[in-house]
């Protein structure tokens, strides 16, 4: 009767085939350990031609030592030629990365230009501040229009400067005017067209 993948045994490290799992499993088995050793290190090597592109990382003859000491669920006991990953550090669940929950004024803008908006509104006034406080502005008016492409007022943009700020950078809409955005026009498909013209 055959026997179905979905019938056998699951595989620890599928990328490597039943083969060779059935290989370590045997290897396990041997009772003489040096015999066990060479068994392992050919192993190795079939490991090694089967994923050339591990051969690639610095530290590729200790991922396929590590791997075969996994496939044999931390069984085989050989004179290993490197330190192998050890059964509990790789079952350990890291500790949770605590991340710091911000408000956002708007989210389309996000938190770094907030940041950019209350760090220029500190510079001294003169040209860098001008400048910053420009770039910034351009900034936002062409975040504002990914969102929006209807069009974006100079004047929205200006006023959410101003409130980001807390008042420090005050800019006159009606005499500061900001670049306008227009959407990239799409890139139609030209090959149809070729096609009857060389009919």
């Amino acid at each position: 009767m055959t026997e179905y993948n979905t019938q056998l045994k699951q595989l620890i490290l599928p990328e490597y085939g039943r083969n060779v799992q059935q290989m370590v499993d045997y290897c396990c088995s041997i009772e003489d350990r040096e015999e066990r050793t060479r068994c392992a290190y050919s192993i190795i090597k079939t490991m090694e031609t089967m994923t050339p592109q591990v051969k690639s990382s610095i530290d590729y003859e200790q991922k396929l030592w590590d791997h075969l000491v996994i496939m044999s669920d931390f069984k085989l006991d050989i004179d290993y030629p490197v330190q192998i990953v050890n059964k509990d550090n790789l079952l350990s669940i890291p500790e949770p990365i605590e991340y710091k929950l911000e408000q956002i004024k708007g989210r389309h803008y996000g938190k770094i230009i907030e940041k950019m908006v209350e760090r220029a509104a500190e510079y001294p006034d003169g040209e860098e501040k001008d400048a910053l406080v420009s770039l910034i502005a351009h900034h936002m008016k062409k975040l504002m229009f990914a969102i929006s492409k209807e069009g974006v007022e100079d004047e929205k943009i200006l006023k959410d400067l101003y409130r980001y700020s807390h008042g420090k950078i005050n800019l006159d809409p009606s005499t500061y005017k900001l670049r306008v955005f227009k959407e990239a026009p799409s890139i139609q498909n030209n090959t149809s067209k070729k096609k009857k013209k060389n009919k």
